[in-house]
């Protein structure tokens, strides 16, 4: 065992727990494991997408430092289902319903590039993931079922049909009558219309390896359940991809636990080790609410958070807490932007066991790099607002007020970070944010700090005016202190949190803060 494998095995960084519980089941380097996640083509990836694939890398990492041994990962799209509901938010929709009921790799691409809506979708999942660096194999059910690779466990379920309906039926109470009575695990794709068929299956045939069911025409059809001539419903397929492929980790959302549960059973129906599991708890949006695009509740998209924040800390979002459920709005950028540059400055001075439990080890593979970002995000953007500016060019002239022989080409974060924050105060605070008007006891405070900030003589030191803050607030008789600090916040800046003040006065400087406070008392 490895000096790092040596620390790690106390370490309580949820990656590394994961990795424990796969060493349990090591097969002792005679195939690597396989990590696996899933997608459905019926849209573009999303933030879900990404989440998935970046906490499996992260156990996968933590795995290979603990075994020493290489694993795989496998993203899967599941892209032979059927095609079920238009996209609002794509072309041609029209011609697009007349291809309901096609598996998704037969439907038309309504961009008109590739040949099907699943090969448009499967390449836009392969550079998004290709973008991020992702290192991952591509699977296609489509691929996978025609090619063969499925075809032994398709027969051996065909075999034992019986008890993956045993299974299966006692869950199907939520559906119609008629559903129930027609479920069959095999979904057969008419070689009539080339539809996925939701038809029971009316005889099996296990030496010839075939079902037979009607089309809705009325026809008997009799086809091979090999050969990619049927789909297995989805809970029936997800434990026959484990089976299949060998699985040996998936993690999934809270809403898929009873799935799971069946798979599990089904997988062992098929005489297979089902794969160690990890339960993800949802995303909420702003007010609480479950994001689902099903319910109308929509997200941030992966687009949006880059469009302020780095990869890094998305990537530190998605780390932190997987099994408590998070809001995940805009607003949750800077506060993650500030938080994993924090952890970035951390891990210097750490020793080796809370390096390995600092998020940043795990998002970097073991070798976090320096930070450059001097100023907090969240600076930035109350600098910004301060000096009702989107502009990257004010922004920089205050900064360099500040420190006069910083270079930003030695900062690269700082200088992703000024372009983050100006977009931010463009879309999100120029826009939006109200501050709210002071009552007389905060307006007496504020007073003060503005006279106090007009006859300042001493340098513009961030620890001293910060003292000064400290001072006035208690003397004004605010208790909690906090609450002086958020009253700063929410009439200067119409937020309730923000950065240290005491070194935005020093960035803004004394006399514009002076000034910025007389302007928002009369307004």
């Amino acid at each position: 065992m490895s000096d790092l494998a040596a620390v790690a095995n106390s370490v309580k960084a949820w990656p590394f727990v994961e990795a424990r519980r796969l060493l349990e089941r090591h097969r002792h380097g005679d195939t690597p494991l396989v990590f696996q996640t899933g997608y459905g083509p019926s849209g573009l990836p999303h933030i879900g997408t990404f989440c998935e694939v970046a906490r499996t890398t992260l156990i996968r990492h933590a795995y290979e430092e603990l075994s020493g041994e290489k694993a795989r990962l496998i993203c899967f799209s599941d892209d032979l289902d059927g095609f079920r509901k238009v996209p609002a938010n794509v072309p041609q929709q029209e011609e697009l319903r007349q291809d309901i009921g096609l598996p998704l790799t037969s439907v038309r691409d309504p961009h008109g590039v590739y040949d099907s809506f699943a090969a448009h979708n499967n390449a836009r999942l392969r550079h998004f993931l290709d973008d991020f660096g992702f290192d991952y194999e591509f699977h296609s059910a489509t691929e996978c079922y025609r090619s063969g690779r499925f075809d032994e466990m398709l027969t051996r379920l065909l075999e034992r049909f019986d008890a993956v309906m045993e299974i299966m039926l006692p869950t199907l109470g939520g559906l119609s009558r008629e559903r129930r009575t027609t479920y069959s695990p095999f979904l057969p794709i008419s070689p009539k219309t080339g539809h996925v068929l939701q038809v029971p299956t009316l005889e099996r045939n296990l030496t010839r390896g075939t079902i037979i069911y009607r089309e809705p025409d009325g026809e008997s059809v009799e086809v091979p359940v090999t050969g990619g001539h049927v789909k297995l419903q989805w809970k029936p397929d997800w434990a026959m991809r484990w089976a299949a492929l060998g699985v040996d980790y998936e993690m999934y959302g809270k809403d898929l636990i009873p799935s799971a549960a069946l798979a599990t059973r089904i997988c062992r129906a098929l005489g297979a080790t089902e794969p160690v599991g990890m339960r993800c708890e949802l995303f909420l949006d702003e007010s609480g609410r479950k994001i689902s695009k099903s319910s109308g509740v929509e997200g941030v998209s992966v687009e949006d958070w880059l469009r302020y924040g780095s990869r890094e800390s998305l990537f530190f979002f998605m780390y932190q807490k997987p099994q408590t459920a998070k809001r995940l709005h805009i607003d949750s950028v800077p506060k993650a932007v500030d938080e994993y540059h924090g952890q970035l400055r951390n891990y210097v001075e750490q020793e080796a066991n809370a390096r390995l439990a600092n998020p940043v080890w795990h998002i970097h593979r073991g070798a976090p790099p320096p930070t450059t970002l001097p100023l907090s995000f969240a600076m930035l953007i109350n600098l910004a607002a301060a000096a009702a500016t989107d502009d990257e060019a004010v922004l920089w002239r205050l900064i360099s007020r500040y420190a006069p022989d910083l270079d930003r080409h030695d900062y690269p974060d700082l200088t992703a970070a000024v372009a983050g924050a100006c977009r931010y105060v463009r879309d999100r605070v120029i826009p939006t944010r109200q501050p709210r008007a002071a009552n007389d006891t905060e307006r007496a405070a504020l007073t003060e700090l503005k006279d106090r900030l007009d006859t300042w003589s001493g340098e513009a030191d961030a620890d001293a005016l910060q003292s000064l803050l400290y001072a006035l607030g208690k003397a004004h008789g605010f208790d909690p202190l906090r609450q002086w600090f958020q009253t700063l916040y929410e009439v200067l800046f119409g937020t309730s949190d923000g950065p240290r003040l005491g070194s935005f006065i020093a960035v803004y400087g004394v006399p514009e803060t002076a000034a910025f406070i007389a302007r928002r008392l009369q307004s």
